[in-house]
């Protein structure tokens, strides 16, 4: 059986030690802003700091592009050509077209020796799913049999955010100035999750921030019985206020600590959620 690689696009967001324990190859999407010529990398050539300052610069959030065809029949068939398999996971087939581009790569390269499982996730929600395909990896299951397992999983990924304020949404489109308004008015914090391959707001908790918060810890409690304890991430976009140590103070209790993981967002997921959102992540068991 041929030597396996796992690549990921930047959007799962795992920390620089996850990718290096598990041999993660990381590649990147695009980000770019209007008026500016130049394509940027995500974590590559721009890091989320740098685009936080750039939409308070400019006004604008940035408009954050797919790893397109073309890189993704470079990234296969390095490593085809040199004798690898190789299964790739990324951004979620609802939010982006990398997961097509990748379909169409693999059909120019090898569907032999390429797989390619849609997430339809985002951020660590697609890193609890690398992760297990690292582990399903390292206990001897090829390509074909691990991209078996991991789809079976997908529909159990539970991915959701608090998110502090609108206005990334609102710049980008994705929230009404009307929207935004109440939300300043009344307080209120959304609450987002994954559901059917998509971000929705699925509550609109009124009052401070740390009642957002606290309504996720509430669900992971509800959750327990049913979550697989082998990986548990707390993801955030920057600029917190303690709330991702206050959370894993929380999580502790529950979860061993070499399970429970801190990761940061990168450059495209915080483009569109701005900065202070905090998401916990975790796998069902049914």
């Amino acid at each position: 059986m041929n030597k396996i690689i796992i690549i990921a696009d930047s959007t799962c967001d795992l920390s620089l030690d996850l990718i290096k324990e598990y041999d993660i190859k990381i590649v990147p999407l695009h980000v770019s802003f209007k008026g500016d010529t130049t394509d940027y990398l995500d974590g590559v050539t721009i890091t989320r700091e740098e685009v936080y300052k750039k939409c308070d610069e400019l006004g604008i959030t940035p408009t954050t592009g797919a790893r397109n065809v073309n890189e993704l029949i470079n990234d296969f068939k390095q490593y085809v050509d040199n004798g690898y398999d190789v299964i790739f996971t990324g951004i979620g087939s609802g939010l982006s077209s990398t997961y097509n581009n990748a379909m169409i790569a693999r059909s120019e390269v090898s569907e032999e020796h390429i797989e390619v499982v849609d997430s339809q996730n985002l951020s660590t929600g697609i890193g609890l799913l690398v992760l297990k395909m690292a582990k399903f990896r390292d206990q001897g299951l090829n390509i074909h049999e691990i991209a078996t397992k991991v789809r079976e999983l997908v529909p159990h990924v539970s991915a959701k955010f608090c998110i502090d304020r609108l206005d990334y949404l609102h710049k980008g489109g994705r929230c009404s100035g009307m929207t935004k308004a109440l939300a300043e008015l009344f307080k209120i914090h959304p609450i987002a999750k994954v559901i059917n391959n998509k971000l929705t707001v699925y509550r609109m908790p009124r009052g401070k921030y740390i009642k957002a918060v606290d309504e996720q810890i509430n669900e992971f409690k509800k959750d327990f019985d049913n979550i697989d304890k082998d990986c548990v991430f707390i993801t955030h976009s920057g600029h917190m206020d303690g709330e991702e140590k206050y959370i894993y103070e929380k999580l502790s209790e529950y979860i061993p600590l070499e399970n429970l993981h801190i990761t940061e967002a990168g450059c495209v997921i915080s483009s569109h959620c701005g900065p202070k959102t905090i998401g916990i992540l975790y796998i069902l068991k049914k």
